[in-house]
């Protein structure tokens, strides 16, 4: 029988006078009725542990031989508390092409992410994103955006370039859905979505376009541009690998606020913004 190890995450514990537990991976405490399977070689097979070729077998009854253990493990595969036996894909070759765009105290920790995870980050173009036809473009910016500066960018995902981006509003950051196929969420959707969210339209609308007045600086500090980055780059990775997404909404139709006083981040779902249709022409 080959080793089922727990997914990352998920632990077991003993709990004295009342068996075994598994904490989940969202920090749940769950009971296990063991019934009438051996506990130990139970840990040991979710552990990881079998007897191999040239290795001693482990001590206890033969994990080969106990159905009771087979059914739990079977049952914590079927929860999703095991581990994919599959290893990590690497990033494609012909996805690697990331180019960059922004403040380099977000680009700078963003490249480095990303050459960690196997994509070959280097600058791009403001004036074409699209220039050397790149895989993925990242844009950042350590403040609002300036109105019409993201435009050309949001026809990326029409020309199969997939297509994500970062702001800073004083103390609130966010971290925008990457759009990767035509019909995914732009920046020009964020920006409408946000206006008819907030009875104060007028106000975030004047924001944007500035000119503001600000008093002491509210830069980032380099762990909130840690954070920051660390999102984008686990997006764009679980893209160009297809890696399972994680969360509770879709990556693709989730707006992310990062608080830069207290580094905790909100998920907000969003959807694209249907195009608006001509006004008919009225025959005279």
């Amino acid at each position: 029988m080959p080793p089922s190890q727990l997914a990352p995450g998920v632990e077991i514990v003993a709990v004295p006078g009342r068996g075994l537990a598994v904490r989940t991976a969202d920090g749940e405490f769950l009971t296990v009725r063991t019934g009438d399977a051996d506990e130990t070689t139970l840990l040991g097979r979710l552990a990881g542990r079998t007897a191999g070729a040239g290795t001693e077998p482990p001590a206890g009854p033969d994990p080969d031989s106990d159905p009771e253990v087979d059914r739990l493990v079977g049952a914590f595969g079927a929860a999703g508390y095991l581990a994919d036996e599959r290893p990590p894909s690497a990033w494609p070759t012909g996805l690697r092409d990331v180019r960059l765009l922004g403040d380099r105290e977000l680009t700078e920790p963003l490249a480095a992410y990303l050459r960690a995870a196997g994509a070959e980050p280097r600058p791009g173009d403001p004036g074409d994103p699209a220039a050397g036809r790149p895989a993925a473009v990242v844009w950042c910016l350590d403040g609002p955006v300036p109105d019409g500066l993201w435009d050309a960018a949001d026809r990326l995902p029409g020309q199969r370039v997939a297509w994500l981006r970062c702001h800073r509003e004083g103390l609130q950051a966010y971290v925008e859905p990457l759009a990767a196929d035509p019909g995914d969420v732009t920046s020009a959707h964020i920006r409408a979505r946000r206006l008819a969210a907030t009875p104060a339209h007028r106000e975030l609308a004047a924001y944007w376009a500035g000119p503001r007045t600000g008093g002491a600086p509210a830069g980032l500090t380099p762990a909130a541009a840690g954070l920051i980055t660390a999102l984008l780059a686990d997006d764009l990775t679980r893209w160009a690998t297809g890696a399972p997404e994680q969360g509770r909404l879709p990556a693709r139709r989730r707006l992310r606020r990062v608080d830069l006083r207290s580094l905790t981040v909100t998920e907000h779902p969003v959807l694209p913004v249907p195009d608006v249709a001509a006004t008919p022409v009225t025959a005279r």
